[in-house]
């Protein structure tokens, strides 16, 4: 042979021993890893940038399953915090009428039943509201105008951003109580303002804040059901209920309200649970989560096809190192091994780099949004093992092939 073997290939070497008493292929575990790590090491700016490819697929699979675990803890806390309790009751949706109502009666026979804590009723009316009164009248920003009655806000689980609600009084004089959409698209920001409601001036007592349960009441204007049948010139029946029941009981208010409130005809009056929406919401949210899991996969498997070809060119640049081993001893199956545990190592050290990197952008995100953050272990692990998979499958192409050269081959480069 011509010249010496490089410094590098010489630290390579050292653990080089033919078969002995550890094992059939001579090599223990240690002895694998210290030349998985001597290996990388001699190009660590070509091993970086491949961990690198890898990290990125599982970041962005640790990243979109501890969004979603961390958005769904979120939404499962609102529901506990707003209660699974409240049922609402309507006029059927297959009548096809705008101005289906429920009986009168409704909301005293719904609060006879016996696990019912309390209902707010509220009815439609044919009104509009502006901030004052030389705004054109197609100009009514969508606002509904409809009464209430004093229980709606605590039974849908409201709260008032300022103001007070109406009650006994207020229900029976020009007041107004708006939904926090409605403030907004007026222009109202302040209890004690006047607004044309009806033809004719309402004081507003009240400004909402977002109601969950019931968003509809958002964009709408509140007035007492007395002085909406002053206003209309006759009663106002309810078009709607809100139902807070015993939480043990609230399917069994369920099955019988509609035949409660409406003995004549059941089959008219729709009965929803509200949080049966909200739970919605929160499953149709894996569609997009599939989606963005597909896209950290078909990343992950990017990086895995780099990790290949940066283990064949390592193959081919080593091949002196390789003879060298061979003539000195070492079987077919030891320059194998080093090989896939080389792909490993470095699929290894860029899973464990995204998940950090995937954790980290998860706890980013939920304090943006001001959640508490959850990064599933059992998702951590899941990814982990895949970014090891898949740097195991990249290296076995070129582990079989670095384990092919023949002595001879190898020692005609060194």
């Amino acid at each position: 042979m011509s010249g010496q073997p490089g410094r590098g290939v010489r630290r390579r070497l050292g653990s080089a021993a033919p078969a002995g008493p550890h094992g059939s292929h001579g090599l223990r575990p240690v002895d694998v890893a210290r030349l998985a790590i001597a290996g990388l090491c001699g190009k660590p700016v070509r091993a970086a940038l491949s961990a690198l490819s890898i990290a990125l697929g599982v970041a962005t699979m640790v990243a979109v399953l501890g969004i979603s675990a961390s958005s769904r803890a979120q939404l499962v806390a609102e529901i506990d915090s707003l209660g699974t309790n409240m049922l609402t009751a309507r006029p059927s949706s297959l009548l096809g009428a705008q101005n289906a109502t429920l009986p009168a009666a409704a909301p005293a026979m719904a609060a006879r039943i016996g696990p019912v804590i309390s209902v707010g009723a509220v009815g439609a009316i044919s009104a509009s509201i502006y901030k004052n009164d030389r705004i054109p009248a197609a100009n009514t920003e969508a606002i509904s105008v409809e009464a209430a009655s004093p229980d709606l806000l605590g039974t849908a689980g409201g709260h008032l951003y300022r103001g007070r609600f109406l009650n006994a009084a207020t229900s029976r004089i020009p007041a107004v109580v708006l939904g926090s959409d409605a403030a907004s698209a007026l222009g109202i920001g302040q209890p004690g303002t006047q607004a044309w409601l009806g033809g004719q001036w309402f004081t507003v007592v009240g400004i909402m804040e977002p109601v969950t349960l019931a968003p509809e009441l958002d964009r709408a204007a509140l007035i007492g059901f007395a002085e909406a049948a002053e206003l209309t010139d006759q009663p106002v029946p309810p078009t709607g209920l809100y139902v807070r029941t015993d939480p043990q009981s609230t399917g069994t208010v369920g099955s019988v309200l509609a035949a409660t409130v409406d003995p004549a005809s059941p089959q008219d009056v729709q009965v929803t649970n509200p949080t049966d929406a909200l739970e919605a919401r929160a499953d149709a949210s894996s569609a997009l989560q599939g989606l963005l899991l597909a896209l950290g996969v078909v990343a992950l498997a990017v990086g895995g096809i780099g990790v290949a070809n940066v283990m064949v060119i390592a193959v081919l640049e080593r091949r002196g190192e390789i003879g060298l081993r061979r003539a000195l001893g070492a079987r077919r199956v030891h320059i194998g091994i080093q090989f896939l545990a080389e792909s490993s190592l470095l699929a290894l050290a860029g899973g464990g780099a995204g998940a950090i990197l995937g954790g980290f952008a998860t706890t980013a995100f939920a304090a943006a949004r001001h959640w508490d953050a959850v990064v599933p272990i059992p998702a951590l692990l899941l990814a982990v093992g895949s970014a090891l998979a898949a740097g195991a499958a990249a290296g076995i192409y070129p582990a079989l092939r670095a384990s092919r050269f023949s002595p001879a081959e190898g020692l005609r480069t060194v």
